[in-house]
């Protein structure tokens, strides 16, 4: 009986941590893709460096803000 009720504990425990896991890795890698196509743009064209610079800060913090959901709620 105890080892099906310490088994369930850390389950309920492991399941959080892929819940914050996952969401972590889903903003990583939209700021991947955002610094991807960032540079890919600066490539493209050199003269709207800064204004792809800002985009692209932008663009990464809202993707991090998920980040930060995932893990306080």
């Amino acid at each position: 009986m105890y080892d099906i009720l310490a088994q369930a504990e850390q389950v309920s425990q492991i399941t959080g941590s892929i819940q914050g896991a996952l969401g972590c890795l889903g903003a990583a890698i939209g700021v991947g893709i955002v610094g991807m196509k960032g540079v890919e743009a600066v490539g493209r064209n050199p003269d709207a460096g800064g204004k792809i610079l800002v985009q692209s800060i932008l663009g990464m913090a809202l993707a991090e803000a998920v980040a930060f959901y995932s893990l306080f709620l």
